[in-house]
C-alpha cells in the first residue's frame, strides 16, 4: 500500500525495507538460522540471493544494507513482466474468486486487519485471545478480536563518525568470525549509572486503548533492566566472550554496535530497541562510553505486530482450514523474524503454484527446518501461541539421544537436508515421489 498509506514504522515505498535489525542471523554451519537458509538455498530463494549481494561486515552473521537490499529487491520484482504491480491498500479477500497469499507484515493496515477479523471469526476459537497475550487493542477504526498482537522494537542507529574510537574496541563474541563489531566497555561503576538512569528515563505514554504485550524475545531494554540489576549483563549487554584487547579482561558490561550499511556510515545498537522518548533516549545513550557525542540516525521505537493464532486457522501448508484457497506467510501467519517471514513466503508460493497446477500442496518433511516452522505455526497450543524463531527446539528429537550438543546439532541438519532434498524433488517434478528414504541417522 506504500506510498499511499505509509506505517508508522516505514520510511520508503519500496518493497523489503527492513524496519528493525538488519540482521538475517548466523551463517555458522550447523545452526538452526544457517539450516533454513541451507533449505531456503536449495529451492533457490532470490530473496537470499539479494541479501548476500547487499551483506556488510557482520561477523558470523549475515547482515545487508537495509538501503541496497531493499531498493534491489523492488528492482527485481518491478523488472519482472508477469508480475503487475498494484501500490493500493487492499481491503478485502474473496476466498471464492481467486487463490491469495496474505503476506501484509506486522504492520497490516487497519482496515486489512478488520477484514481478516472477519475472515478468520468463524473458525477461531476464542475472540478474546489467549490467557497472557493481552487484551485486543479497541480503536474506533477496528477491532481486532479474533487476533492476536505484540508489541515490537527498533534498535537506535548512530551515525558512525561521530563514535569515540579512541574508547572502544573491534571484536566477534569468542573471535567467531571476523572483528566487525564495535564494542562498548563499561566498567561496574558505569553500568551501574548507565542502569539507574535508564530505570529513570520517560517511556512514550501508553494509549488508551493500547495494553503493552512485548514478545518476549525482543524486550525493549527498560523492560529487561526493570527484571533485575544484571539482567542486561545477561542479555544484550553480555560480555562473554568479548575480552578488550586493549587490558587483556573481559569488561563488566558491553554495547555492541553492527555495520548498518555498505558505506558503512552508521552503526546500529545491538539489542536496543526501546520505548522511551527521543529526547531521553539521546540522554541515556550517551552515556555509553565511545557515544557520548554520537548522533543519531535513527532513535529506537514501538509498534504493534499483528499475527494470526495460525493453529487454530491455518494447515501445514499455510492454507486457512476453513478457506483453503487463502493462504498467509510472513510474520503474520505466526513467525518471528526476517528468515522466518522469507521462509513462509517461499512455501506459500510453492503450495499456492501447486493450486493452480490442481496439485495438493504437500508440507515439507517435520525433520527439515521449513517443515518444523510450518509444523509450529499449524500444532502449536491454540491457546497460548506466540510467534516463533527457528530453533532446534522446533525440530524433532533424534530416535538416538546424543548428549554432546554440536554433534547432535549436525545429526539432526544432516537428516534435516536429506529428507528435505527429497521433499524438493518432489514438490518440483511431478513425476517424482514423495516417499522419504528410511532414517539412517540416529
Amino acid at each position: 500500500m506504500r506510498p499511499i498509506r505509509s506505517t508508522a514504522a516505514h520510511q520508503t515505498a519500496d518493497f523489503a525495507e527492513l524496519v528493525c535489525s538488519n540482521s538475517l542471523k548466523s551463517e555458522n554451519e550447523n545452526t538452526a538460522p544457517w539450516l533454513l537458509k541451507e533449505e531456503m538455498r536449495r529451492v533457490g530463494s532470490l530473496l537470499l540471493k539479494v541479501a548476500r549481494d547487499c551483506a556488510v561486515p557482520a561477523g558470523h552473521a549475515l547482515a545487508v544494507d537495509r538501503v541496497a537490499f531493499a531498493t534491489k529487491v523492488t528492482e527485481a520484482i518491478s523488472s519482472q513482466p508477469q508480475i503487475a504491480i498494484r501500490r493500493e491498500e487492499a481491503t478485502t479477500i474473496d476466498p471464492c474468486q481467486q487463490i491469495t497469499i496474505v503476506a501484509s507484515g506486522p504492520l497490516t493496515s487497519e482496515a486489512l486487519a478488520s477484514e481478516i477479523a472477519r475472515l478468520t471469526s468463524l473458525n477461531e476459537p476464542s475472540k478474546a485471545g489467549p490467557p497472557n497475550s493481552g487484551h485486543p487493542p479497541q480503536s474506533p477504526q477496528a477491532s481486532y478480536a479474533p487476533q492476536l498482537y505484540f508489541y515490537d522494537s527498533i534498535s537506535p542507529i548512530v551515525e558512525a563518525d561521530s563514535i569515540d574510537l579512541s574508547r572502544v574496541y573491534m571484536a566477534a563474541r569468542y573471535d567467531k568470525g571476523s572483528a566487525d563489531y564495535i564494542n562498548c566497555p563499561m566498567t561496574r561503576e558505569e553500568y551501574l549509572a548507565f542502569y539507574d538512569a535508564l530505570l529513570a528515563a520517560h517511556s512514550v505514554e501508553e494509549r488508551d486503548w493500547e495494553r503493552l504485550n512485548y514478545f518476549e524475545s525482543c524486550l525493549p531494554i527498560e523492560e529487561i533492566a526493570r527484571r533485575g540489576p544484571d539482567t542486561l549483563r545477561f542479555g544484550p549487554m553480555k560480555p562473554v566472550g568479548l575480552k578488550d584487547p586493549r587490558t587483556g579482561r573481559m569488561p563488566y558490561a558491553v554495547v555492541q554496535l553492527r555495520q548498518e550499511n555498505l558505506r558503512a556510515d552508521s552503526y546500529n545498537l545491538v539489542g536496543f530497541q526501546n520505548h522511551l522518548k527521543f529526547a531521553e533516549q539521546a540522554r541515556v545513550l550517551r552515556m555509553i562510553p565511545g557515544l557520548e557525542n554520537a548522533r543519531f540516525v535513527r532513535y529506537g521505537q514501538i509498534h504493534r505486530n499483528t499475527y494470526i493464532n495460525g493453529p487454530a486457522l491455518l494447515r501445514p501448508t499455510l492454507q486457512m482450514k476453513a478457506h483453503p484457497q487463502i493462504l498467509f506467510a510472513g510474520q503474520i501467519c505466526g513467525v518471528e523474524g526476517y528468515v522466518e517471514s522469507i521462509a513462509t513466503g517461499l512455501m506459500a508460493g510453492m503450495h499456492a503454484a501447486a493450486l493452480v497446477c490442481g496439485n495438493e500442496p504437500v508440507p515439507p518433511p517435520r525433520a527439515s527446518a521449513f517443515g518444523s516452522l510450518t509444523h509450529y505455526v499449524a500444532h502449536a497450543d491454540a491457546a497460548n501461541f506466540q510467534p516463533a524463531n527457528i530453533t532446534f527446539d522446533l525440530l524433532p528429537p533424534l530416535d538416538k539421544r546424543i548428549r554432546d550438543r554440536k554433534e547432535r546439532h549436525r545429526l539432526q541438519c544432516e537428516l534435516a537436508i536429506r529428507e528435505f532434498d527429497v521433499w524438493l524433488e518432489a514438490a518440483t517434478n511431478p513425476g517424482a515421489s514423495f516417499d522419504l528414504p528410511e532414517k539412517s541417522a540416529p
